[in-house]
């Protein structure tokens, strides 16, 4: 019974001692837009792509051109096949 002990520690011991922990390196992460930038200032972000971890892709478009989409987006009010949109009209 004892020595089965004494196996069990000497092997928990051997199991921690053998894990390295290895710090990953954070994701690069995208300057955020600021007030401030120029119009012409080119502003990249990262998509990632849905029920993915790591997949996506990368977008680089100028100040100008990102804030004249989100106009657009807003602009066009809910999405076009949400929910909302259809009210009563049917099953979402």
């Amino acid at each position: 019974m004892v020595s089965v002990l004494i196996a069990l520690a000497l092997f928990a011991a051997a199991e921690s001692g053998s894990q390295v922990v290895a710090k990953a390196d954070p994701p690069k992460v995208d300057a955020p837009e600021r007030v401030s930038d120029s119009q012409d200032k080119m502003i990249c972000k990262r998509f990632i792509e849905t029920g993915s971890l790591v997949r996506g892709y990368r977008t680089c478009k100028t100040k100008r051109e990102w804030e004249r989409e989100r106009d657009n987006i807003r602009a066009s009010g809910p999405g076009v096949d949400s929910c909302s949109a259809r009210a009563n009209g049917g099953a979402c």
